[in-house]
């Protein structure tokens, strides 16, 4: 089923064509058979933009099958679908009609299509074309050739018709006088009939044989152009074909130059055979190879013969042409024939030269070398090729000839000449003889300069001068202009003289290039001196430099970084440098950019970020554009100069203090004891625990006593008591023996200096006997108080203790307030002799109690 629904369409198309074939879609096929359906159109061919009408009808009768149901037909343009009218026509016809109001192509096909059950099928096609009438062929021209006698004419055709167009070129011949006839009345004028020639190959020139031309006769001739929707012709030509001949180019025979009058020549010449019997006129042309036109010399007549013209220049190479046509006619010149060349003879040179010279002193004062140079003669003084010129220091008698200082064939001299010399002479010559000698006067440059000097551009090659005349007249002025920088390869510079005082304008062309930077300076010429030069410098054309400088890092802060760069030399410039500019740019940021005076080689970018990149580079800018110099990438500092040099200062300082540190460290004790003297702590002393050997073995008792305060202890004096005194009372009752307490010793002296600055500290210690001769020890302790190093110096106070029963000569106050000792309260008013608890009370004086036999 699938199959057979796919073949359906397949099946309905090839039905349709058997329906609509036998009835002839393509016409009747056989003679007396009616097409089925036909296509019509109101013209096959239109003009261009023009509506078009059409119709399609079917005959349902001749179309077997299309007689039962609906027939719709449609059209098509090309493959463009157009909309039509449709509607039953006589005999059951099925009729459409179509109008197009606007036709705007060149060729189209009108397509004719039926749909019948579904199916479309083209039935019917009709071709239309559009176009324009045939333009009107024009500059028509015709000449003769005596060769063959062939008139061939060319024109030009105009504009394309988008139509086939044929094109004819005919011509006629007229009866009676030659007269011009107007193209209406040209048919009934016509006195033979019309013949011609077709062009072939789509060119616009044919050749009409000379069997088609009547010579010495006028003839009209005219181009005709022909399409479907109409002909053009041309504006009609009336001529005598024979007016129309173009000649063969006549032959130069010979040039010689008039003995007698040196500046004419005489030229021999002579026509070609095949215009022998013509009566020709020529013109005779030539030029020099400097000359930039012909110079030309009509009105020679005659078939041959020789012409003479004057007006040469001595010594000139020049070149020679001639050429003919009829006299009696205004017909076509021949070609030029082949050029000769002729050389006039010389002459010796006349005129000045035009010198120019600067000197110095030389030879210890009494030479000076000068440099003179000149212009070559100018073509109508040269008279012939110079051979050279002749330098002198006095001009030329007819007795004899002056010494030559320079015989040079260059255009410049370098000599020396006594100082004061204030003329030379100057001379050229050549084959035939020697000019007179220019006087050439040294003066001295100090006249008065211009008042003002511009140069501009004239072209590329090229400059115009103009300054501002002095305020003393000036008879000349010379303008020297050289090629900045100079080198040895470019030679001298170049300089031109304007020997008319009142201009203030010249041009200078001479070695002058683009992109290339020049010195110009203007010298007015005075009678007596030669003015002070003025310069300006210029470019006939610029360009962008041709680099960029190289930029330089010179220093970089935290937000600043200075750069450098070397100024472009002038050779690379192209141009005057108008601007510098300098772009600058991170990873986030947009673009920045600063313009620099083309006289700085240095800027400062500031408002830069703390360590940040950035990429720098310079543009280079004339008046003709810019060019970019290389990139170069540089990072800002975290700190800038003066906070690293504060940041070093600092590091600097910490590290001697630790130094200082560490050997405060290594010399702990030294340093301590010099800033922070010892002193001696009675509490914590290991004086307090020391006992002499005898008695380590002794227990000490002593009563309970507070801590005694920090009181400081710089001297401890021990006194002796003298022999057979006893000590006094203490209070009312009697002291308690003591003589066993302590064991008999032998007699120490001891004596400590304190550290202090006072050195007053020292301790003694005395065994005596007691009174009786008991052997009692008698103790006498006399304790000075100091204060720290640093602190104010009090007097000392002394505190005494005794255990002796004589009174102590100072102050019997028991203790000071500063120290309280308990011993002194707690002891009974008549106590006397040495207390046990002493030692308890002062444990410094502990180590103190010294017993012995002495």
């Amino acid at each position: 089923m699938a199959r057979r629904g796919a073949r359906t369409p397949f099946l309905l198309r090839l039905s349709l064509l058997l329906l609509l074939c036998p009835g002839g879609l393509w016409g009747p096929a056989r003679p007396g058979l009616q097409p089925c359906a036909s296509v019509a159109v109101g013209s096959p061919v239109v003009p261009l933009g023009s509506a078009i009408t059409a119709s399609c009808t079917i005959q349902r009768k001749l179309c077997r099958g299309l007689d039962q149901g609906k027939v719709q037909i449609t059209w098509m343009l090309d493959n463009e679908p157009v909309v039509g009218s449709q509607h039953r026509g006589p005999g059951g016809a099925e009729v459409s009609n179509l109008t197009l109001p606007q036709f705007n192509r060149t060729q189209a096909k009108l397509w004719c299509w039926v749909e019948w059950n579904g199916t479309k099928q083209r039935i019917g096609m009709a071709e239309i074309r559009a176009g324009y009438l045939p333009a009107k062929p024009f500059n028509l021209s015709c000449v003769l050739n005596l060769t063959d006698y062939g008139l061939t004419c060319q024109w030009e055709q105009g504009a394309d018709s988008h139509l086939p167009t044929s094109v004819v070129l005919k011509c006629a011949g007229l009866g009676g006088t030659p007269k011009p006839t107007p193209p209406a009345a040209s048919g009934r004028s016509r006195a033979h009939a019309v013949t011609g020639c077709t062009p072939q190959g789509g060119h616009s020139r044919c050749t009409v044989p000379r069997r088609l031309l009547q010579l010495y006769r006028q003839m009209e001739i005219w181009v005709s152009a022909t399409n479907a929707l109409g002909t053009a012709e041309s504006e009609h030509l009336c001529i005598d074909p024979m007016d129309v001949a173009k000649l063969d180019p006549p032959t130069l025979q010979s040039i010689q130059s008039i003995p007698f009058q040196t500046d004419c020549i005489s030229v021999a010449w002579e026509v070609a055979r095949s215009n022998a019997h013509l009566e020709l006129e020529c013109e005779l042309r030539y030029r020099a190879p400097e000359d930039p036109a012909w110079a030309l010399v009509t009105g020679i007549v005659g078939q041959a013969g020789t012409a003479r013209c004057c007006g040469f220049l001595f010594g000139t190479q020049y070149h020679f042409q001639m050429r003919c046509r009829r006299s009696s006619a205004r017909g076509y010149w021949s070609e030029w024939s082949a050029g000769r060349n002729y050389t006039t003879h010389e002459k010796a040179p006349t005129g000045k030269l035009d010198a120019w010279w600067s000197a110095e002193p030389a030879g210890a004062g009494r030479r000076m070398e000068v440099q003179l140079r000149w212009k070559a003669p100018r073509r109508g003084e040269a008279n012939g090729r110079v051979l050279g010129y002749r330098v002198t220091l006095s001009p030329r008698r007819r007795d004899r000839d002056p010494p030559t200082v320079c015989n040079t064939t260059c255009t410049q001299c370098n000599f020396s000449a006594p100082l004061g010399t204030r003329r030379v002479y100057l001379s050229a010559y050549n084959a035939a003889g020697e000019s007179a000698a220019t006087e050439v006067v040294l003066l001295e440059r100090k006249g008065q300069p211009l008042a003002r000097l511009l140069v501009v551009p004239r072209g590329e090659r090229s400059l115009w001068v103009h300054w501002e005349a002095p305020p003393t007249l000036a008879t000349a002025y010379v303008v020297e202009w050289q090629r900045v920088p100079w080198e040895p390869s470019h030679g001298s510079a170049c300089w031109q003289m304007e020997r008319d005082g009142a201009t203030t304008t010249a041009l200078i062309q001479d070695g002058i290039e683009p992109f290339q930077r020049y010195n110009i300076l203007v010298y007015p010429l005075y009678k007596d001196a030669v003015g002070v030069p003025v310069h300006t410098v210029a470019y006939s054309k610029q360009k962008a430099p041709s680099h960029a400088p190289k930029l330089h890092l010179k220093s970089i802060g935290k937000s600043d970084a200075e750069l450098c760069w070397d100024p472009l030399p002038v050779e690379m410039q192209n141009g005057f440098i108008t601007s510098y500019t300098i772009f600058w740019a991170n990873i986030t940021t947009e673009v920045a950019s600063a313009s620099v005076d083309p006289s700085c080689s240095s800027f400062v970018i500031r408002e830069l970020k703390p360590s940040t990149l950035y990429k720098v580079h310079i543009m280079a800018s004339t008046a003709a554009g810019g060019t970019n110099g290389t990139s170069l990438t540089l990072v800002t500092t975290v700190l800038d100069d003066i906070e690293i040099q504060f940041l070093f200062l600092t590091l600097g300082l910490v590290f001697v203090l630790l130094i200082l540190l560490l050997i405060c460290f290594q010399k702990n004790g030294r340093v301590k004891q010099q800033f922070w003297p010892s002193v001696p702590d009675p509490a914590n002393s290991s004086l307090g625990k020391w006992v002499p050997a005898e008695l380590q073995e002794e227990t000490l008792q002593g009563p309970g006593v507070r801590e005694p305060g920090p009181a400081t202890i710089s001297t401890v004096t021990v006194l002796e008591g003298a022999a057979g005194k006893q000590p006094p009372t203490w209070g009312k009752e009697p002291p308690a023996e003591t003589t066993g307490t302590f064991p008999a010793l032998p007699r120490p002296y001891m004596r400590q200096e304190s550290p202090g600055p006072l050195g007053c500290g020292w301790v003694a210690s005395e065994s005596c006997q007691g009174p009786g001769g008991s052997g009692e020890t008698i103790q006498y302790a006399r304790v000075v108080g100091d204060g720290y190093k640093g602190q104010q110096h009090a007097p000392p106070r002394l505190y005494l203790r005794s255990s002796s029963t004589q009174p102590l000569l100072l102050d019997a106050s028991p203790s000071p307030k500063p120290y309280e000792n308990l011993g002194f309260h707690q002891a009974a008013p008549g106590d006397r002799g040495c207390l046990e608890d002493l030692p308890a009370t002062f444990p410094l004086l502990q180590g103190l109690r010294i017993g012995g036999a002495e």
